[in-house]
Parts: C-alpha cells; structure tokens; sequence
C-alpha cells in the first residue's frame, strides 16, 4: 500500500473523493462557495470515462442525477443552500424511487440569497427532509479536507448499500481551507449488484422505477417499507465522536468546521482546570442521540455550538430528555464562533449555572 499526500482545498477533496469512489456521472449549476468542486469534477470526469454536465439549472442537475442513478450509474450533485432548496423535489423524488446518489451542500449564509460566509442553517433542510414526503437522508458532516475526502467515498458506498441518497453536508469554510490530503492507493469502492438498475430489458422482463403509486395501500406499503429500512440505518449507521465526558461538567457538542473550534476551546478550558467535554456527531442522521444521553447520566449541562440561529440544539434536547440542561451559543448570517467566545460561554456558565447566550 502506497499513500500519496498533497495539498487540496476542501472543495476538491470532496471530489477527489467522489472519483475514488467510482462517481461515472456529476452533474451541477455554479454557485459560491462550492464552485471549485464543479471545476475539478469537469476536469476529473473527463479524465475517465464518466460523463460531467453543467447543466441549466438546480433543477435540471437533480433530474439528470435521477436519471442516471436509475440506469446504476454513481451519480452525484452539490450546491450551496439556495441552489439545495432548488433540488428539493428532486431529492424527495429520489427516495422515494430509492434510488442511490451523492448530494453536497457547501452551506452559506442565509436566509435569501444572504451572503457567500460559512453557515450550518440548513441542519433542519438536511436532516428533517427538505422536501415533501416521510423520507430520511443519511447525512454526514466532516470537520477537515481530509474527512471531506473520506466521507465523501463512504457516502458512495452508503448510497448503493442501502439504495438511498446520500447528503454531505458542509459549508462554506470546509469548502475553501486548503489542509493535507492522504489519500491511500488501495481504496477500493465496494460493489453492489443492481438487479434494479434500468439498463435496457432485452432478454428480461422491462423494469419500473417510479414514485406515483395510485393503487389502493400500495403507497402505504411503500413508506412502510422505508421506514424499516430508515430504522435499519439508525441501528447500522450512527457514527460520533466523543472526549473526556465521563467526568465532565458542562459537554460541548458541534459538528461540521464549528467542531475543530470546540474541540479546541474543550482543550483550553482543561488546561485551565476545568472539566469540559466534547461530543462531535459525524452522521447528522442517524443522529447519535444515544452517545448524547449516556453522557447526561455524566454532565449535568451541555452546550450546543452552532453557526445558526439554533437548530441542531433541539436534536440534543430531545436526546437529552430533561436529563440535562442544553444552553445553546450561535453566531449567524456567516458569523464564526472563535475558541475564546466558546470558552468565554463554558466559563459563564460553569459559574453561574446560568443559560449561556
């Protein structure tokens, strides 16, 4: 095994990850901050024999990623927080037809057009189901170039395993750092059979894919359907991390770019004495809520860090169930929380058992 290290900005690993994974069809509209990713799979692509389209809107791009996803193809998209709400009916009528793909939001500030800042507001939009309909998207959210890389390939993998889209979700300061990349000469996508795939029917029976079911419970039976498997990826799929919780007071809890600034606010406030945790949720769905409860019966508060308005905070009260007080510090419209404003909140809140702000 040969590992080859460069410098990549986030934008391109998350590509580079995508080729890895055997990603043949790509196909977007340009819109800041994620425009780099559309550059370097145009040119990747080319490089292979996949297919990449520019094509003439949000709307078009989700469609012609349906399109190709039925055939079996590893497709994949991304945009930034308008361009997302564009492919809304998009995304639902993939899961609906389970049908495999990669979806990247680089997220910016908002709402509106907003501006081109980092942001996490969209969490409920990815988490909640965006769109109309009982569906779930596996969403995963890395914290640096390299999980860009690394979660964008098993995204991949995730997609086809369980025939459903797939949602990296990012922002705006993932998408433009410039870190180290290692990437290993020896990963390999795993490969699943699709029996399903719409690939011309000659010697066979001719296959449907469609999300329009009209006969009597047929549609019921379908959503019924969904949800086990949704149920099947909460028990198989949850991924976190966690640190120094179980003597912890007050447990810190981000994700995404905001997680690399807690966890460094988490290692000042124990250089100062003070006994200060950090859960770090990889997958936004399955959301890791029973790492977060286990932890309540440790600390008596957790504060939730987000660059939003508060939106993640509520999946960890529910996690939490009263076990804990959750306090909340946001910054918005692409505000950054810096490690001393963080540690600012943990001590204010250590002090006087107050609600930080």
């Amino acid at each position: 095994m040969s590992k080859n290290k460069v410098l990549m900005c986030g934008n391109e690993a998350c590509g580079e990850g995508a080729m890895a994974a055997g990603c043949t069809f790509y196909a977007g509209y340009p819109i800041t901050p994620q425009n780099e990713l559309i550059s370097y799979m145009a040119k990747r692509i080319n490089e292979t024999d996949g297919a990449f389209v520019q094509a003439e809107s949000e709307l078009a791009a989700i469609s012609m990623v349906l399109g190709a996803a039925a055939a079996g193809v590893r497709a994949m998209t991304s945009s930034s927080s308008p361009g997302i709400s564009l492919k809304q009916e998009g995304i639902s009528y993939l899961s609906a037809c389970e049908l495999p793909c990669v979806i990247v939001n680089m997220q910016r500030g908002g709402p509106g057009l907003g501006n081109i800042a980092p942001s996490q507001s969209d969490y409920f939009q990815a988490v909640k189901g965006g769109g109309h309909g009982d569906y779930k998207l596996i969403v995963l959210a890395p914290m640096s170039v390299q999980e860009l890389f690394d979660l964008t390939f098993l995204a991949f993998d995730l997609a086809d395993k369980y025939r459903n889209p797939v949602f990296i979700l990012g922002d705006g300061l993932l998408g433009q750092m410039m870190e180290p990349l290692v990437i290993s000469s020896d990963m390999r996508p795993t490969h699943y059979d699709k029996p399903w795939a719409l690939t011309g029917c000659k010697g066979r029976k001719p296959g449907i894919i469609r999300s329009l079911l009209l006969g009597d419970g047929v549609l019921e039976a379908h959503n019924r359907h969904m949800q086990d498997k949704f149920s099947l990826i909460k028990k198989t799929e949850t991924r976190v991390q966690h640190f120094n919780t179980r003597d912890a007071d007050i447990i810190l809890v981000a994700y995404g770019s905001v997680a690399r600034i807690a966890k460094a606010a988490m290692e000042s406030a124990r250089a100062k004495g003070l006994k200060v945790g950090f859960i770090r949720p990889i997958t936004l769905w399955p959301f890791p809520d029973k790492a977060i409860e286990d932890a309540s019966a440790h600390a008596g508060k957790f504060l939730v860090v987000e660059m939003s308005a508060g939106q993640m905070v509520e999946d960890v009260r529910l996690a939490v169930n009263g076990k804990a007080k959750v306090e909340f510090y946001g910054r918005m419209g692409g505000g950054v929380p810096c490690e001393e404003e963080i540690l600012a909140c943990v001590e204010a809140s250590l002090k006087s058992g107050g609600a930080a702000r």
